[in-house]
Parts: C-alpha cells; sequence; structure tokens
C-alpha cells in the first residue's frame, strides 16, 4: 500500500538576524559629537581621550574630532577639532 511521508519538524529550521557590529569609524575619519565609532559585545576596544562606552558596550565621541588608534590598535581616541573646523565627511 502506498503510504504518504509525515511531515516532521526540525530543530535547527531557525537562524538569527545580524546584529551589524564592528567598528563604524576608522581612523584618519572626521566624526561628530554622540557618533557611534564601534558597536561591540564586551569591550574589544577601549575607549579612550573624548571617548566614552555606552550600556551596551557602544563606543561614541564626546566632541567633534578626528579618529585615531593607540594600544596595538585597541584603544580608541579622539583628536579634537579646532574651533574653526568644519570637515565634512
Amino acid at each position: 500500500m502506498a503510504h504518504k511521508k509525515g511531515q516532521g519538524s526540525v530543530k535547527n529550521g531557525r537562524d538569527s538576524l545580524p546584529k551589524r557590529r564592528g567598528i563604524k569609524a576608522y581612523a584618519g575619519q572626521y566624526v561628530t559629537t554622540g557618533s557611534i565609532l564601534v558597536t561591540q559585545c564586551g569591550t574589544r576596544y577601549a575607549p579612550g581621550r573624548y571617548v566614552r562606552r555606552a550600556k551596551n558596550d557602544s563606543l561614541f565621541a564626546l566632541t567633534d574630532g578626528t579618529v585615531y588608534f593607540d594600544q596595538a590598535g585597541k584603544r580608541m581616541n579622539l583628536t579634537p577639532a579646532e574651533a574653526g573646523d568644519t570637515k565634512i565627511g
């Protein structure tokens, strides 16, 4: 006798959406106050001068300026912009 197979369920049939973590502003790039520099889990990158860590471990800029790294690329800092500087991009 011909039989139809029953429709089974699978345990691995799901996937999570990407979180889009990583560096958002690279060294030498000009950023404005409040710009997110890194989205991360934990403290892969540490905050340096004019940079603070948010509750979710993201790093953001406290002032307008140019991004630079130190401590072998593990700490993000900003060189603050001068009073008359208005760089775009």
